[in-house]
């Protein structure tokens, strides 16, 4: 009896060490907790990013990119064959790579958007390293501090290319700071001064940004200059300091042409059902419209702060219409898209698709305004139906007293218009609507 239970016991325990001995065989690579510094190469250059990991499995894991004091969360998906996938939320784009012998993560970092061809990044990550640009012990003593605002003046043969604003913070060598343009911004990007030169970069979900120069002798320029966006175009600038220096007023760029008072459009929603402004929702409401794509960061940031102010306020006689201009042409795409945008800001207003993400067809549809100037575009219309303010782009608050400005100023106005009468014509389908 004793030998059958120690050859019962002794094939348990060799059973056991089987399976264990199986699963770990097969357990798949993943990444490491802790941080990663990875660099993207961008034609001949590198651009480098930051990202930390928590979590020991693909089930549990948070995949986090860090730029200054900003913190981009995703979630994290193991493939077939070892592949690990990070999906950019709500951008139609994902990191895909694999765990080689030495530990590191490399592969590509790709557009989703069926059919759009050639739009990836090859990229290569290292773990437990914290820098952005140079080794702690290689960093140069910088010359300058170029904390401050600049003039960024875009060298173009296009006339019309507008420049841009740059806020900059330096502490020692460590550099923050945002680039403001006529359409938004590149939210936070971190890097270094290294003696008479600068390097910036950011990566966030969309397309990495990088921005690089010289700073001249007296302090007060920047040459060379040079800001690279990713998949796009690089462009070439020089910038002087300049603490007065503005962009063009957002309020102004976009607008009604003359003979109009109202906007008038009718895009499906994602259930296919037509929208209109005149819809009897609407009727007597102040209604605050939203030109965005899921494609444009500065969209996403706007949808941030809009989505949980209309939860707030929705009751006070206001209503809100995205209107989505998409990567493809097909309401099915922009379904899929735009849906993942109202699941991850728990939308509550009404999201259309107007089609293509092109500016000339997005003034082309949405009759009577002079040029769609920026994605996103916001129009603020009275209970009236009549446009009473548009502003083009949006300043994240990495922008600091331009962000607050804007807050300021769109709660004055919705505060201002919400508080007038409603139209005696209207009156009987607003307090329907409310009910």
């Amino acid at each position: 009896m004793k030998t059958n239970k120690l050859l019962i016991g002794g094939k348990a325990a060799l059973f056991c060490l089987s399976f264990y001995a199986s699963a770990f065989a097969t357990e798949k690579p993943f990444l490491k907790e802790g941080k990663w510094r990875g660099e993207f190469k961008v034609n001949e250059r590198t651009l480098p990013f930051n990202f930390e990991v928590k979590g020991r499995s693909a089930e549990t894991a948070t995949f986090t990119l860090l730029n200054g004091n900003r913190r981009d969360d995703f979630k994290v998906k193991q493939l077939p064959g070892d592949s690990i996938f990070v999906k950019m939320n709500t951008y139609d784009a994902a990191l895909v790579g694999k765990i080689d012998e030495k530990g590191n993560f490399n592969g590509v970092y790709k557009s989703l958007v069926p059919n759009f061809k050639g739009s990836f990044l090859p990229f290569t990550a290292e773990y437990g390293k914290e820098y952005r640009y140079v080794e702690p012990e290689k960093e140069v003593k910088p010359n300058a501090n170029i904390s401050g605002k600049w003039n960024v003046k875009i060298i173009s043969k296009d006339p019309n290319a507008a420049n841009s604003v740059a806020l900059l913070e330096q502490k020692g060598s460590k550099l923050t700071g945002v680039l403001m343009t006529v359409v938004g911004d590149t939210r936070e990007l971190e890097g270094t001064v290294q003696g008479d030169e600068f390097q910036l970069s950011g990566f966030t979900g969309p397309s990495p940004v990088s921005i690089k120069g010289k700073i001249s002798a007296d302090k007060k320029n920047i040459t060379d200059g040079e800001i690279g966006f990713g998949f796009y175009v690089t462009q070439k600038f020089e910038a002087h300091r300049e603490k007065n220096t503005e962009l063009p007023d957002p309020y102004k760029l976009t607008y009604l042409k003359e003979g109009y008072k109202t906007l008038d459009f009718s895009f499906p929603d994602l259930n296919g059902k037509q929208v209109s402004l005149k819809d009897d929702k609407y009727k007597g409401k102040v209604v605050i419209v939203e030109i965005i794509g899921t494609w444009c960061p500065n969209c996403t940031d706007q949808t941030r702060f809009l989505s949980p102010w209309f939860k707030q306020n929705k009751q006070r006689g206001v209503e809100a219409i995205a209107i989505g201009f998409e990567q493809k042409d097909d309401l099915e795409y922009a379904k899929y898209t735009l849906g993942e945008l109202r699941d991850f800001f728990g939308i509550e207003y009404d999201i259309v698709f107007g089609g293509i993400a092109d500016k000339k067809v997005a003034t082309e549809k949405l009759v009577g305004l002079n040029r769609m100037a920026a994605f996103p575009t916001t129009i603020i219309i009275d209970r009236k139906g009549e446009v009473r303010e548009i502003y083009t782009g949006y300043t994240g608050e990495i922008t600091g007293k331009y962000f607050k400005n804007y807050v300021k100023k769109f709660n004055k106005v919705l505060d201002d218009l919400i508080a007038e009468p409603i139209p005696t014509d209207k009156k009987d389908e607003a307090t329907a609507s409310l009910k």
